[in-house]
């Protein structure tokens, strides 16, 4: 009987392990041994005046980095940060992923990123993995910016070398179960580009900002539970975010695709003025929204960005933050206008 015990146990053991074993290999052996990454090189980039200057540009315009990497000022109208945090970091109000702290991307060399090489800032852009290995979950939109123009990269990191420094320790990301098992298998190494395709008209120029630079989609596009995008629902609207300047109340993101329920109505000089003004009908737009950033873009990009958007495939998902919030069919939501959607 005890051999028998014994050889059940011993059995059952090695059926664990298998299991295990297998789970491993299925979601990828980066939960164990730490996300892809290749070598750090010695990569330099070349600090000129045009890649100072497009850098402030791309930071403090469609990549809106301080959004993210500063504390806004919740009591100015503009939606600016805080002077005294910028690029600091701070705690984002993302309940779901347990209000993760951005990083300090100041030049300070003990909380910041002074320290770090300039091929070490750009694997963190890029790759998602910051100077020790670490795996960033793409909050941070490494995904997108893995399509930067090489000279865009550049351009970036020399100006990111600029930002003066900030004694800003932040406490690294706790996230849920499992989300903080599954983040050391999204990054990977990226190959090295070819020559960009040429951008000749405004809806190209304006598909690189939308979709690379600004990451617009990750905004108005609704997702399921994992956070992956809804199905015919992109730039649908519907995004669930927290707004800090209103005692996190829940907000969704707007519909903006050309469908009646999305922005059908807006011409190209409402569209500007609502991201210059951060106002829509004499109502200012939450603060999620990054209107303090992208009033900074030209005309010009502006243009294109419309140019883009109104070549999207329209999208039926009535939303609004200003009605009662009632349930959605189509996105699986309670948001305001959600009981006017029918699921096809």
């Amino acid at each position: 009987m005890k051999v028998r015990l014994k050889t059940v146990l011993l059995s059952l053991v090695g059926l664990i392990v298998l299991l295990v074993l297998g789970g491993i290999t299925a979601i990828g052996w980066q939960v164990v041994l730490g996300p892809k990454m290749r070598p750090v090189t010695d990569r330099k980039f070349e600090a000129t005046p045009d890649r100072l200057a497009r850098g402030q540009y791309l930071v403090n315009g469609p990549a809106a980095c301080f959004h993210c990497h500063s504390a806004p000022d919740l009591n100015d109208p503009l939606g600016d940060a805080i002077p005294a945090t910028k690029g600091a970091g701070w705690q984002l109000p993302i309940p779901e992923l347990n209000n993760p702290s951005s990083a300090n991307i100041t030049s300070d060399p003990t909380t910041g990123i002074g320290l770090w090489s300039d091929d070490e800032i750009a694997r963190a852009i890029q790759e998602g993995v910051d100077r020790n290995g670490r795996a960033l979950f793409p909050i941070m939109p490494y995904p997108n910016y893995r399509n930067l123009t090489d000279e865009d990269l550049a351009s970036i990191v020399v100006y990111v070398r600029t930002i003066p420094p900030v004694v800003h320790a932040v406490t690294p990301p706790v996230l849920p179960f499992p989300l903080n098992i599954l983040v050391k298998t999204m990054p990977k190494p990226l190959a090295a580009h070819g020559a960009p395709a040429p951008r000749t008209t405004p809806e190209d120029r304006g598909q690189y900002l939308v979709r690379t630079v600004a990451g617009c989609g990750d905004c108005h596009t609704p997702t399921d539970a994992r956070g992956t995008p809804l199905p015919g629902l992109e730039f649908g609207g519907g995004g669930l975010f927290h707004d800090p300047g209103a005692n996190m109340k829940p907000v969704f993101s707007a519909n903006i695709t050309q469908d009646p329920s999305g922005i059908q109505h807006y011409d190209e000089a409402l569209f500007i003025q609502t991201l210059r003004t951060g106002q829509l009908a004499g109502r200012k737009l939450t603060y999620v929204m990054p209107f303090a950033y992208f009033r900074n873009m030209t005309d010009d990009d502006l243009k294109d960005i419309f140019a883009y958007i109104k070549s999207l495939p329209p999208v039926k998902h009535r939303v609004s933050n200003t009605d009662p919030p009632t349930k959605c069919p189509v996105c699986n939501q309670e948001h305001g206008l959600g009981d006017l959607n029918v699921k096809k």
